[in-house]
């Protein structure tokens, strides 16, 4: 029965935790020091207890005490014996022998580590420096690495595209025979879509020769013959569609209209580019030749007179199953006419031109219908809008090349003959730079645009209305002109292209017979 009492008894007593950690585990009566007993000493059931405040590797207090056994929480690491995470001064410690905790020892409490001086003002900008001036160096190395890519991919001359196995191009065709063959054979439209892509595609470009409103011209070479590639970007796509588009209406093709050689989409690597592939002619535009060198006077007749024969060109109308509808080139001026080798002239840029259905009576306009050349020494302002024909244009950039009938805004948009008295009035403009530069016993005019002497280099359309319309003043004649026939000819030719009354001004074709038979008389052959 007393077996049983005591099993009961020790059944019905409270279970106390197992402790798994000798250093903190309680003892039945353990002695301890205490910094504020009457004897300096305590009894508990728990752990002795130890705590110094130091400052550096001074201790400037200590504090020792008992501490009962149910205020060790947890039982195996008690909170009261771990050092605080928010005063890292105060280091306490807890120990369960006899008056453990009377005399200090260090290895409870190490020293902590030595903290480095501040950083004075010059270490730490070279602190914040170092990694700014690396962070830029990789910056701009990575910029230099990209935009390096891009000049060599614009300047190093483009290698054939392996791809391209020539299945339309035999060896050894030249551009000529390419040509001939369509021409006599084929639609006479151009050539045909894979073949243009493969000439294209095949082209190496050497350098850039010319920078516009639409891209860049470059000179390249095609099987070693050169060719002109203007790059249109992908923003003028409709100008590289249009231009494309009239260069190959049927029968267009002529020795006085820049030929036509090739259109085509190309990626790059970066950017799509719309390449538009021509003849190249190294004397460049007619506005570059006349500032370059004088002219003789069959030098002069041969410039006129093959500019008339290309606009005359464009201007007829061609009847048939492979007919040619008549076309106006309405932006004709010194720099959108080129040289050839053999001093003559081809009409080029057709981006703006229109075409003109006789069956229909109508005429196929671009859709942008800005027109006209900027009498601008500097390239303009991005944001003024571009001069166009019609009522609703905006005439903040003057041409000096626009006819009487445009800038006073009277050109009939809907009978085609409007747009053909336009180019001949441009033309008898066209046609008084080029006897300017005329040089007769070693006289000759330096070169300037039409109306220099009128209007301000940068002249408003009410200037330009006001000279041309109102005053009714042409670019001036010089006296020394009547001296010799060709010029009188050539005089003669102006004054009866730039009148007031579009409906007056010769035809094309009257200015091309006109200058034919000059050119007999002086003995000139083309």
């Amino acid at each position: 029965m007393r077996d049983s009492g005591a099993s009961a008894a020790r059944a019905s007593a409270p279970k106390v935790p197992l402790c798994r950690n000798p250093a903190v585990c309680p003892r039945a009566a353990l002695q301890c020091h205490c910094h504020n007993c009457a004897n300096l000493t305590c009894v508990t059931d728990g752990v002795c207890y130890l705590a110094v405040t130091r400052q550096g590797s001074r201790i400037t207090m200590q504090r020792s005490m008992c501490i009962a056994a149910k205020d060790l929480i947890p039982r195996d690491r008690p909170f009261v014996c771990a050092p605080s995470l928010k005063d890292d001064s105060v280091y306490p410690t807890c120990c369960t022998t006899d008056l453990c905790n009377k005399n200090l020892n260090r290895s409870f409490f190490p020293d902590p580590p030595a903290k480095s001086p501040p950083l004075g003002p010059v270490a730490l900008a070279a602190v914040i420096a170092g990694p700014v001036c690396l962070l830029c160096f990789v910056l701009v190395l990575a910029f230099y690495i990209c935009h390096g890519r891009s000049v060599i991919h614009q300047r190093v001359p483009n290698e054939e595209d392996p791809s391209m196995d020539h299945p339309f191009i035999t060896v050894g065709t030249t551009l000529k025979d390419l040509i001939y063959d369509m021409t006599t054979s084929g639609s006479g439209s151009g050539l045909p879509l894979l073949v243009q892509r493969t000439i294209a595609r095949t082209i190496i470009l050497q350098e850039s020769i010319g920078k516009g409103r639409f891209g860049e011209v470059w000179r390249g070479k095609w099987r070693g013959e050169e060719v002109a590639v203007k790059i249109f970007s992908s923003r003028e796509e409709r100008s590289w569609f249009r231009e494309a588009e009239i260069y190959q209406t049927v029968m267009l093709r002529h020795e006085n209209i820049l030929g036509f050689i090739a259109a085509d989409n190309k990626d790059n690597g970066t950017w799509t580019q719309l390449w538009l592939v021509s003849d190249y002619h190294e004397h460049g535009s007619l506005f570059d030749y006349l500032n370059r060198y004088t002219v003789t006077v069959e030098g002069m007749i041969k410039l006129a007179l093959s500019t008339a024969s290309g606009l005359a060109h464009l201007h007829m109308e061609i009847v048939g199953t492979q007919g040619k509808p008549a076309i106006a080139h309405r932006d004709l001026k010194s720099k959108n006419i080129l040289v050839k080798k053999n001093g003559t002239c081809c009409i080029a840029d057709l981006g703006l031109a229109v075409r003109h259905d006789s069956a229909t009576d109508t005429i196929d306009i671009a859709p942008n219908h800005r027109v006209g050349t900027k009498r601008l020494v500097y390239p303009s302002p991005p944001h003024l809008p571009l001069v166009t024909w019609g009522r609703e244009a905006s005439f903040q950039c003057v041409s000096s090349y626009m006819a009487p009938e445009v800038l006073d805004d009277s050109i009939n948009m809907k009978h085609f003959d409007s747009f053909k008295r336009a180019d001949i009035y441009a033309m008898s403009l066209v046609f008084w730079e080029i006897a300017s530069r005329c040089s007769i016993g070693g006289i000759h005019e330096e070169y300037q645009l039409p109306y220099f002497d009128l209007v301000q280099s940068d002249p408003s359309v009410e200037e330009m209305r006001k000279v041309v319309c109102e005053q009714k003043l042409r670019p001036n004649v010089p006296n020394r002109w009547q001296s010799c026939e060709a010029l009188r000819v050539m005089a003669k030719i102006m004054r009866e292209c730039w009148y007031a009354n579009g409906a007056a001004r010769l035809s094309a074709l009257r200015i091309k017979k006109t200058l034919s038979q000059l050119s007999q008389q002086e003995g000139i052959k083309m």
